[in-house]
C-alpha cells in the first residue's frame, strides 16, 4: 500500500523539481540581462529588444515543455503587458496548445465513465481526432438520429496534474512578491490566483457549453453568422458534445478562391461580427486566431472553441459612447478623463505620458488613409506605454486589442486594400452622436460640460490663492531638469571613482611586491585578493567611460 504513495510523492517531487528549475533559469536570466556590462559592445536598446526576444521564445518553449497548466498560464500572461515586457507578451500572443493526441482507447474509457449508457447514442466515433490541443482532443462521431457531432473529450487525470502545478505556481508566485524589486508594483499572488481561477473553469467543459449557447443566442438572426449548436444530454464537465459545422480555414486563400468565394468579403464578415459583439452585445469571443475561424461553402463564417470568452464590464460600455466621441473631437485631455472615470487608468499618475500616446494614437487611426496594420501598432504602444506602470488595464481590453490585431491580420492576407477602421466606422458612428441612454444625451452632456467648467472657474481663484500661500511658505518647490549638467557631473564621479580605484590598485599592488621580498612571501596573496573585486570595478568603469566618450564624439559630430 505504501508503494503507490511512494511513487506519487516521487512523481511530484522530480514535477515540483522541473518547474522551480525553469523558474531559476528565468530568474537567472532576467538578472544577467539586467547587468549592462553583458553586452558585447555596449548596452543599447537595439541589444536589449533582441536578447529580449530571446528570451521570449526560450520561455515559450519551456512552457510548451512543461504542459497543459504552463500553456494556459502563459496564454493568460499574454494579456498582461503591465507585469510583462512587450517582447515577452508578443511571443506568449502566439502560445498555441499543439500537443501529441492520446490514444482513442484513453478516449473511448472516458466517454464511458462521463457518459455511461448515452454513450449508446454515438454510433459512429472516429478513431483519429479532429485536433489536439493541451486540455483535450477532438473526435468527429454520429447520432443515431443522423447528427453529426463533434466531442470534446478531456485529457486524462489532467485535473490532477493541473492542482499540482497550480500549487507549484502559487509558491513561485510569493517568492516572486517578496523579492525587494520584482514584488514592488506588482501583485504576483493576486496574479496567481486570478490564474487558479481561470484554469480551473476551463476544465468544467459545462462553462464552456454555456458560453457557446450565448455566443450561438447573439447570432440567431444573422445567417452570416455560424456557431456550432451544443448537444446537452451528450456534454458534462469533461466532454463537449457539438454540431459538426466543417469549413475552410479562414485565412486558406487558395481554397477560398477555388471555392469561388470572395476573400474581401470574409475579411469584411469576420471584422463587422466582432465589431458587433463588442459594440451590440459585449460578449466576446477572446481567442479568435484562424484555427478557431473557418468559411462554410456558401461564404458563412463558423466560429469554434469557447474556452476563452471576454465580457465587458457595464461600466465600461456606459462610457464607450463619450469615448468615441472624445476621440471623434481628438480631445487627448477628455479621453483621458474617461478612461480614469472608466477604471482603465489609476488616478494619482502623470498623464503626460498617456495623454501623448492618444494624441499619436489620433494620428495613426483617425488620419486618412488609414494604416493597414493601424490595431497592432497601437497595441504595441500600448504595452510598452502600460509596461510597470500603475495602470489598471483589465485583461478583457488586451483580449479585444488581440483581437482586433488578428482580425486586421486576417484581412491584409485576404484582401491588401482591407481598412479595419473604415468598417468600423459605421459601428461606431451612432455611438458618436448618442451614448445609448435616451434621446436628450446631446442637452445632458452639453450640461456635464457647463457644469464642469463652471466649477472649475469657480475653483481657480482659491487654487491661486493656494499656490501663492504655499510659495510664501517655502512649500513650492521648482524643479528643473538640466540634462547635459546632470550628465557632466555623472561622469566626474565617474571619473574620481576610477582614480580612486587605480591609486588603490597601485598601493595593493606595492604592498604586495613589499611581501612578496619578505621572508613570509606567502603573504603576498592576501593584497593580491583584495586587489580582485577592485579591478574588476576599475575595469567596469573604463568601459563606461570609454563608451561616453565615443557617444559625445558622435553627439559633437552631429552638432
Amino acid at each position: 500500500m505504501a508503494c503507490p504513495s511512494l511513487l506519487v510523492a516521487i512523481r511530484r517531487g522530480l514535477r515540483a523539481l522541473r518547474i522551480w528549475r525553469a523558474v531559476l533559469t528565468l530568474i537567472i536570466f532576467v538578472w544577467w540581462d539586467a547587468r549592462h556590462w553583458t553586452y558585447p559592445g555596449g548596452c543599447t536598446s537595439e541589444r536589449r529588444q533582441a536578447r529580449q526576444t530571446i528570451r521570449a521564445r526560450w520561455l515559450t518553449t519551456e512552457l510548451l515543455q512543461l504542459g497543459s497548466a504552463f500553456i494556459k498560464l502563459g496564454q493568460l500572461l499574454s494579456a498582461r503587458p503591465d507585469v510583462l515586457p512587450v517582447q515577452w507578451v508578443s511571443e506568449l500572443a502566439d502560445l498555441q496548445d499543439k500537443v501529441p493526441a492520446f490514444s482513442f482507447e484513453q478516449a473511448q474509457i472516458l466517454l464511458e465513465q462521463e457518459l455511461g449508457d448515452r454513450c449508446a447514442e454515438i454510433i459512429d466515433l472516429d478513431d483519429q481526432p479532429l485536433a489536439a490541443a493541451s486540455l483535450a482532443q477532438v473526435h468527429r462521431a454520429s447520432l443515431r438520429s443522423g447528427r453529426q457531432v463533434v466531442l470534446k473529450i478531456q485529457r486524462p487525470r489532467l485535473e490532477r496534474l493541473f492542482r499540482l502545478d497550480l500549487q507549484i505556481m502559487q509558491q513561485v508566485a510569493a517568492v516572486l512578491q517578496r523579492h525587494p524589486k520584482w514584488g514592488r508594483g506588482r501583485d504576483w499572488v493576486g496574479i496567481a490566483q486570478e490564474c487558479r481561477r481561470v484554469l480551473l473553469r476551463e476544465l468544467d467543459f459545462r462553462v464552456e457549453a454555456q458560453y457557446a449557447a450565448r455566443f450561438r443566442q447573439q447570432f440567431l438572426d444573422d445567417s452570416r453568422i455560424r456557431v456550432p449548436a451544443v448537444v446537452w444530454e451528450l456534454s458534462t464537465r469533461r466532454v463537449l458534445c457539438l454540431d459538426y459545422l466543417p469549413g475552410i480555414k479562414v485565412n486558406d486563400l487558395e481554397a477560398l478562391l477555388k471555392a469561388g468565394i470572395d476573400p474581401s468579403a470574409v475579411a469584411e464578415l469576420g471584422a463587422a461580427s466582432y465589431l458587433q459583439q463588442l459594440v451590440r452585445f459585449g460578449f466576446f469571443h477572446a481567442d479568435p486566431h484562424p484555427g478557431n475561424l473557418a468559411v462554410a461553402p456558401d461564404g458563412a463564417l463558423i466560429y469554434y472553441d469557447f474556452g476563452m470568452m471576454g465580457l465587458l464590464s457595464d461600466s465600461l460600455r456606459r462610457r464607450l459612447g463619450s469615448m468615441i466621441r472624445a476621440a471623434a473631437a481628438r480631445d487627448a485631455a477628455a479621453l483621458v478623463e474617461e478612461l480614469q472615470a472608466a477604471g482603465l487608468i489609476a488616478y494619482g499618475i502623470d498623464v503626460g505620458p498617456v495623454r501623448r500616446l492618444v494624441r499619436v494614437m489620433f494620428q495613426d487611426a483617425l488620419t486618412p488613409p488609414f494604416s493597414a496594420n493601424v490595431i497592432e501598432k497601437l497595441s504595441g504602444d500600448l504595452y510598452e506605454l502600460v509596461y510597470g506602470q500603475p495602470f489598471r488595464l483589465p485583461v478583457e481590453l488586451i483580449f479585444v486589442m488581440r483581437a482586433l490585431s488578428t482580425f486586421e491580420g486576417v484581412g491584409r492576407s485576404l484582401d491588401s486594400g482591407f481598412s479595419l477602421m473604415a468598417i468600423a466606422k459605421p459601428y461606431l458612428l451612432p455611438l458618436m452622436t448618442s451614448s445609448g441612454s435616451g434621446p436628450n444625451d446631446l442637452f445632458n452632456e452639453l450640461g456635464r460640460q457647463v457644469g464642469a467648467i463652471g466649477s472649475r472657474a469657480a475653483a481657480l481663484p482659491r487654487r491661486l490663492d493656494e499656490s501663492l500661500e504655499r510659495l510664501e511658505q517655502g512649500d513650492l518647490q521648482l524643479q528643473i531638469r538640466m540634462g547635459e549638467s546632470d550628465r557632466q557631473l555623472r561622469r566626474m564621479i565617474s571619473v574620481q571613482k576610477a582614480l580612486g580605484q587605480s591609486v588603490l590598485l597601485g598601493s595593493l599592488g606595492i604592498a604586495a611586491a613589499l611581501l612578496g621580498a619578505s621572508s613570509r612571501p606567502i603573504w603576498a596573496v592576501l593584497p593580491l585578493v583584495a586587489a580582485l573585486p577592485v579591478g574588476f570595478g576599475w575595469f567596469k568603469l573604463q568601459i563606461k567611460l570609454g563608451r561616453e566618450s565615443r557617444m559625445d564624439h558622435v553627439s559633437s559630430q552631429s552638432r
